[in-house]
């Protein structure tokens, strides 16, 4: 396995971001930078054995400091939607940016996709990690507590990566973090992933109102173009979903919190198959149906369904729903999650 740095540009604080591209020995290669944690790139090798880009990026720090759609970053410190953007806890009322709205998403006017964090690598025999880590001072953005967090990816030789994080805080605070990686197996630039067959572990979903809140009720799948538990393409049924995409939480079939097969998906044309693992009780499918006429790396248009998200997390608006596994995390606990994207043909 291999690892490089290179310098990526400078902010306009001034700040400098490099990019690490780890190599393993089977063909896969993922770069990252420090600017949002961002997974800027993944070549995974297709059934004759040729690497190629499965996520959708771009080619510049400025492309990313302008983005608007979270390519490949980091999302907190609360991923998806808070209704109205409050909450209550422990008696007191805290008011967020309603950045989407009436809704706050994704953590904010400057959420955790849009810091610079520290990168430290850690080189171990059959792995490469790079560790970002940052601290959210109280009140960024609006949030309560001192919060430490760290995002480990790891590339190992059995052509997996995995994404671990961590956090602590010194008051109470939501959290609910994710990756919001675009994904086209075969490729962006080669046609959209309405043809990638999926199948995803979940009998419910969460259905949401018209500011894509969740009701508080968890609906089944079955007799609905919601249902992925057998493998289906993505297009397949797209046309009868309001909004012109699925957008949507879905509530994954688990026991316990260690990881579970959340998705698999298999793109016939090239033959990758992505296994999704995480230990969250839910996962939001994004069709990528927003994307218009977007510029991405090497001046590639990238346009509604060529790219789909599946990001691992608590459920949207958890923070105002009792009966939702709770996002609260409390000072002396620690915050964990992991999420395993494997590869194989």
């Amino acid at each position: 396995m291999d690892i490089q740095q290179i310098f990526f540009g400078t902010t306009p604080e001034g700040l400098q971001i490099k990019r690490f591209t780890v190599s393993n020995d089977h063909g896969m290669a993922a770069s990252y930078i420090n600017f949002g944690a961002i997974l800027t790139s993944l070549k995974v090798p297709d059934r004759h054995g040729k690497d190629g880009e499965v996520t959708l990026g771009f080619d510049t720090l400025e492309d990313y400091i302008a983005d608007i759609w979270f390519f490949g970053a980091t999302i907190g410190r609360y991923a998806n939607r808070i209704a109205k953007g409050k909450f209550i806890l422990d008696g007191v009322e805290y008011q967020l940016a309603q950045n989407s709205f009436p809704s706050h998403l994704h953590g904010g006017n400057k959420g955790f996709h849009k810091m610079v964090w520290k990168g430290d690598t850690k080189i171990d025999q059959d792995s490469i990690s790079v560790v970002f880590s940052r601290l959210s001072p109280s009140g960024e953005e609006g949030y309560p507590g001192n919060l430490h967090t760290k995002v480990t990816y790891t590339l190992n030789n059995q052509n997996e990566l995995t994404l671990c994080y961590h956090a602590e805080t010194d008051k109470p605070t939501p959290i609910n973090l994710t990756n919001h990686t675009y994904w086209n197996l075969k490729g962006p630039g080669s046609g959209n992933v309405l043809d990638h067959e999926m199948t995803l572990n979940a009998d419910y979903y969460l259905p949401t109102d018209d500011d894509r809140i969740p009701t508080g009720g968890i609906r089944s799948v079955y007799g609905t173009p919601m249902d992925f538990t057998h493998p289906t393409k993505i297009g397949d049924r797209i046309d009868q979903i309001k909004g012109g995409g699925y957008n949507h939480c879905y509530v994954l079939n688990r026991k316990d919190n260690s990881l579970w097969l959340a998705a698999k998906v298999y793109e016939t044309e090239k033959g990758r198959i992505m296994e999704v693992y995480t230990t969250e009780p839910g996962v939001q499918f994004y069709s990528g149906h927003f994307l218009d006429r977007y510029k991405g790396a090497s001046g590639i248009i990238l346009n509604k369904y060529d790219g789909f998200c599946l990001e691992a997390q608590h459920f949207p608006n958890s923070v105002n729903e009792p009966r939702f596994p709770s996002t609260i995390l409390r000072p002396g606990n620690i915050y964990g999650q992991t999420t395993i994207y494997k590869f194989q043909v």
